[in-house]
């Protein structure tokens, strides 16, 4: 282990986020305790109940604050209680911005063929990883409203797109297709109907990819790769793609994998403090009931420890999520009958037991 702890800021949220991000500290603590992992971790209580309580989401310089640490575990936001979400977006989108967490990574696998929504492709035809760029485009903010409430109001939403945020993202696609397999990179765009970004994306992909011959590359617009992800998703290996499209594309790769409770993310910025969180929302209709699934939050850490370097620990907490999803050790949304504490004792014991193998 190295000297010094790695620094973890824990950041539950709202909802089940409580109930998914605890069973990950949970096994945490069990690791620290058997030597395994040097870590530290310290918990911030951002989310609805602060915002209702002193009508800010954040403190003053809380932002700032996560520059201290090597990465930032995050449940889930969102309260019926609060129906505008300005303050997740404070949260949520403040992290993005200050840490400047311009790769969004979206691992999709379907781990069982039980879990396979399509029936003409095999389970172990649907591994993929979806990058996100994650600070421009259609969600950077710019824009606004002319003539607001009249009948002439109109919306200006305007999408930013600079060589340099495609070109930093192209480039971690293709470093990580390196590490895989079958080493192909897709690129989708929207550049038929959008050419001017279209214009960029589609340069600077060609670009990038004359530094990287070993691997394979395509392009497809964005609806032809949404149709291509169902018909056949063995064709895909790493997607990248802006910020919306990439949203939407996501969300359908994570059905591929079994769904939301097992759909992990990390917005990164490679070298630099990074967040990781299940993609699931803060399902306020399950709190308090033992169903949350908490293998999208499992499966969330095991991409941080890769991030501060305990790769051994990820690929042990991976196998460890395979084994309880086969065994059919699942809450209710996977098909089982298990609470959270139950799934989630599963996965600690299955860790612990592969690190002492």
């Amino acid at each position: 282990m190295s000297a010094r702890p790695v620094r973890i800021a824990v950041v539950p949220g709202d909802g089940i986020g409580r109930e998914v991000v605890d069973e990950v500290v949970r096994l945490a603590e069990l690791l620290r305790s058997a030597g395994a992992l040097n870590a530290a971790w310290q918990e911030f209580d951002w989310g609805a109940e602060r915002f209702l309580a002193t009508g800010h989401a954040l403190p003053e310089g809380g932002l700032r604050q996560l520059r201290g640490f090597d990465a930032v575990l995050a449940g889930a936001f969102g309260d019926p209680r609060v129906p505008d979400a300005e303050y997740m977006r404070e949260i949520l989108f403040g992290m993005r911005v200050e840490l400047d967490l311009y790769v969004n990574m979206r691992p999709v696998r379907c781990l069982d063929e039980r879990l396979n929504p399509l029936k003409h492709v095999r389970a172990d035809d649907i591994d993929l990883v979806i990058m996100r760029e994650n600070t421009e485009g259609l969600y950077c903010g710019a824009g606004g409203l002319v003539s607001p409430g009249s009948e002439h109001e109109m919306a200006l939403q305007e999408m930013v797109v600079t060589r340099r945020g495609v070109e930093r993202i192209v480039r971690a696609a293709f470093e990580l297709a390196q590490s895989r397999k079958r080493r192909k990179v897709t690129m989708v765009d929207k550049g038929n109907a959008l050419r001017f970004a279209g214009k960029v994306w589609q340069e600077t992909f060609r670009d990038v990819a004359k530094g990287f011959p070993e691997v394979a590359t395509e392009h497809l617009y964005a609806d032809v790769a949404a149709m291509e992800m169902v018909r056949n998703p063995a064709r895909f290996d790493v997607i990248v793609t802006e910020n919306l499209l990439g949203d939407l594309l996501s969300d359908l790769a994570a059905m591929l994998g079994g769904g939301l409770g097992l759909a992990a993310s990390g917005n990164i910025n490679p070298g630099r403090v990074s967040m990781f969180e299940p993609v699931h929302g803060s399902a306020p209709d399950i709190v308090g009931t033992g169903r949350a699934c908490p293998l999208a939050a499992f499966a969330s850490f095991a991409l941080l420890l890769r991030h501060v370097g305990r790769g051994d620990l990820g690929s042990a907490l991976d196998g460890a999520v395979l084994e309880v999803v086969r065994g059919g050790t699942v809450t209710p949304d996977l098909g089982g009958t298990c609470t959270t504490s139950e799934v989630g004792e599963a996965v600690c014991a299955s860790v612990l037991k592969r690190i002492e193998a």
